[in-house]
């Protein structure tokens, strides 16, 4: 074999060789593409936020959740701190036990006082704070704490909520940063509610459900009457029928003897 076709032939090997590593290589670059954007996402959705359990109207009461993940991998977050806005008293706040956590309300006065059912308010809860009893949140772990609060601003489109979260080894995270329309978001963002338009009875979606059950109850009940009606009027029209059929068939037998006779 010459020289000039030894070199062609290895010059095919190698252009058949070459897709095949490409296509073992291909696998490769995609995870560690793919492990680059998790790295970068990551701490994105590791901060403290606030989401409603149900529907958070204006002027309403409504259930939240105040989740909170673990951004370290050698410490635990053991307390939770949750500033309550100032601007918007919430007149009523009623955490839910959560277990291995002990919880606290901290109340102050009112620099204006405000009206809730009726009702003149001088003070509104300022803090939550939950201290854990045992190990906290681990690395790799959330949790989660449910707050009944109410009733929200009528005028506002979001609540705002600061909140410090400790780790046990002393570290205090800040998520206190204002979050701004058209701006990136901050490094440490304040847990933001949204709120939904206003209910009508002002008590949220579960006052439209009381409602039309009510509404519900009474076709229910009316019905129930009309056909309690129907029945009665069946039943007296059969006795009625009854009767009457009785005194024909004694007429008929009375008859009958007369022309006997």
């Amino acid at each position: 074999m010459s020289k000039n076709s030894k070199m062609a032939k290895s010059q095919q090997q190698s252009d058949v060789s070459s897709p095949r590593r490409l296509a073992r290589r291909l696998p490769l670059v995609g995870a560690a593409a793919a492990g680059s954007v998790l790295l970068l996402a990551g701490p994105a959705f590791a901060h403290v936020s606030v989401q409603p359990a149900g529907p958070a109207a204006k002027g309403g009461f409504a259930t939240v959740n105040f989740k909170v993940p673990n951004e370290k991998d050698d410490a635990s977050t053991v307390k939770l701190e949750v500033t309550l806005p100032t601007d918007h008293p919430l007149a009523s706040v009623m955490p839910q036990p959560v277990p291995g956590w002990k919880v606290s309300v901290t109340k102050a006065k009112l620099a204006k006082p405000i009206e809730m059912e009726g009702e003149k308010i001088t003070e509104a809860p300022s803090k939550i704070t939950w201290t854990a009893d045992g190990k906290g949140v681990e690395p790799g772990q959330f949790q989660q704490f449910p707050v009944s609060v109410g009733q929200l601003p009528k005028d506002a489109d979001q609540v705002v909520f600061k909140a410090l979260q400790t780790y046990d080894d002393k570290e205090v995270v800040r998520w206190i940063e204002p979050t701004k329309k058209g701006a990136p978001e901050p490094e440490n963002p304040a847990p933001v509610l949204e709120l939904g338009p206003a209910e009508e009875d002002g008590h949220g979606a579960a006052g439209a459900d009381d409602k039309s059950g009510a509404t519900t109850g009474m076709k229910n009940t009316a019905a129930a009457s009309d056909s309690s009606a129907s029945d009665t009027t069946a039943r007296v029209l059969g006795a009625t029928g009854i009767v009457v059929g009785i005194i024909g068939v004694g007429f008929g037998v009375f008859a009958g003897r007369r022309r006997s006779a």
